[in-house]
């Protein structure tokens, strides 16, 4: 006897999950390949993607994957300054780190989180999950004590890149509580309000005008390819795990 068909929301979030993985480590590569081997500074690179995100939101509204809900700008504000500095600091990382060195960081999200939830939200977290967190924070720490590539700027990358993620997916969390709206709907007015906030802070960091002699017709390409996931893949898969869901 056949066993049953697989339920279609089933499918949906596994192929959201799936997605989601191959685009997110996709483009942690490719920006590291665009850092190396092109020089393309680190937060113009994250004002395009902001920009070319913006687009893909709006082509999924016009599309009516999502309905935006009305939002003031002055609500999004600090979601947006939090999401600039999460972005921005966790791409500085990747810029002077090696990827291991990244991710590995990136895991220490969830004990800030906790921490921070434990002490101004007065959230305390089972013993289980606070034992779970310890061989991640001593892996973590054993394995920046031992890269070979360990820096202090990229420490202080990373560290600032940590708090800065934390406080934003509790934010993100927060707000979407208190708007009752879904990730993309937060994110179609956040990620305009966080590229205008660029375009004035950018020209203060980097040369945007004088970029590097190595950006060849192929150094486009890759660009291109590194912001096809970003755009498309991204709010691909958080349409599927909503309508899932």
């Amino acid at each position: 006897m056949s066993s049953p068909p697989v339920p279609v929301s089933n499918l949906h979030i596994s192929a959201g999950i799936a997605l989601n993985l191959v685009s997110a480590i996709s483009i942690v590569f490719l920006n590291k390949l665009l850092y190396v081997h092109y020089g393309i500074p680190s937060m113009t690179l994250t004002l395009v993607h902001f920009v070319v995100t913006s687009l893909g939101l709006q082509l999924c509204a016009w599309l009516n994957i999502f309905s935006p809900k009305r939002l003031l700008l002055k609500q999004i504000l600090p979601l947006s300054v939090s999401f600039c500095g999460f972005v921005v600091f966790t791409n500085l990382s990747l810029q002077s780190n090696t990827v291991g060195t990244y991710q590995l960081s990136k895991a220490m999200t969830t004990p800030v989180i906790l921490f921070i939830q434990a002490t101004f939200y007065g959230k305390r977290s089972s013993l289980n999950v606070k034992l779970t967190v310890i061989p991640v924070m001593l892996g973590i720490f054993l394995n920046f004590y031992y890269d070979v590539h360990f820096n202090v700027l990229g420490t202080v990358y990373a560290t600032v890149g940590v708090l800065v993620t934390s406080v934003y997916q509790i934010l993100v969390g927060t707000k979407q509580q208190e708007f009752q709206v879904n990730s993309m709907q937060l994110l179609y007015y956040q990620a305009p309000l966080a590229s205008l906030i660029l375009l004035f802070v950018v020209p203060f960091f980097e040369p945007v005008l004088s970029l590097p002699q190595k950006l060849t017709l192929h150094a486009v390409v890759c660009c291109l390819e590194q912001e096809t996931p970003t755009v498309t893949i991204t709010p691909l898969c958080a349409y599927l795990t909503f309508s899932a869901s």
